[in-house]
């Protein structure tokens, strides 16, 4: 499906971001994994068959000097996913929670992926099918509690991803999102059991949501055949939300 296609993405050195870049070159595409851990993104990359390309979302500097990275070192590049993204703010209310987390939240979540798009889009447009795939989340979607830095980066993630894909549509540039639900990676192991429970009883379909169940989507929307599909938000969550 993503023979010989190039994609570059974030975050990708463990979780569901590592998970996208082995599912993406099972499907016959070429990937750089970028994330500011190094040592474990080098690692994923040696085992994936990928290449590493050091990232931090909070510095432009660093966005642009990895999205020229990756470019070179792939021959160009077809794709996107924005993955890479931090949390920060779990736990507390709107009251309890610091100024400073929020800033980094929207410096990493919303602004990294405004930047890292903006640098890929040279590649993008050389490419004459270019993909973005923006991952959000269900909680800007149903308003998760104790949760609102985050939550409200991602519901900016999605808004951007509508108004990338307005700008973008005449460099046949597809700009879509995919919005997990709670999944089973490192990331959420700190989540408390209650929030877990939570979700696997609301889902339509009633089991935990490992990071196997939304590589298809990403997957896809990266190909060829999703050329006619842009500005979509799929929510990807065992029907959690049905969107």
């Amino acid at each position: 499906m993503l023979r010989d296609r190039r994609i570059l993405i974030t975050g990708a050195a463990r979780g569901l971001g590592r998970a996208f870049a082995e599912h993406a070159i099972a499907a016959g595409a070429r990937v750089a994994v970028a994330d500011i851990l190094e040592d474990a993104g080098r690692t994923a990359a040696g085992e994936i068959g990928a290449v590493f390309v050091p990232l931090d979302l909070a510095s432009p500097a660093s966005i642009q000097a990895c999205v020229a990275r990756a470019s070179a070192a792939l021959g160009g590049l077809d794709g996107l996913v924005n993955n890479g993204a931090i949390t920060s703010s779990g736990g507390k209310t709107l009251e309890e929670l610091d100024v400073d987390v929020w800033d980094r939240v929207m410096a990493v979540n919303v602004r990294g992926t405004w930047l890292a798009t903006r640098a890929a889009l040279p590649h993008l447009r050389a490419s004459g099918s270019g993909r973005v795939v923006n991952i959000a989340s269900d909680t800007a979607l149903w308003g998760a509690q104790k949760l609102l830095a985050y939550v409200a980066s991602k519901g900016a993630v999605i808004a951007m991803t509508r108004s990338m894909a307005r700008e973008l549509g005449a460099d046949a540039i597809t700009v879509n999102g995919v919005a997990p639900g709670l999944t089973l990676v490192e990331a959420t192991e700190t989540i408390p059991a209650e929030r877990h429970r939570l979700y696997v009883d609301g889902r339509a379909i009633q089991r935990q949501q490992v990071p196997a169940d939304v590589c298809g989507a990403v997957t896809f929307l990266l190909s060829e055949a999703a050329g006619f599909i842009t500005g979509q938000l799929l929510a990807v969550n065992g029907g959690f939300v049905m969107h």
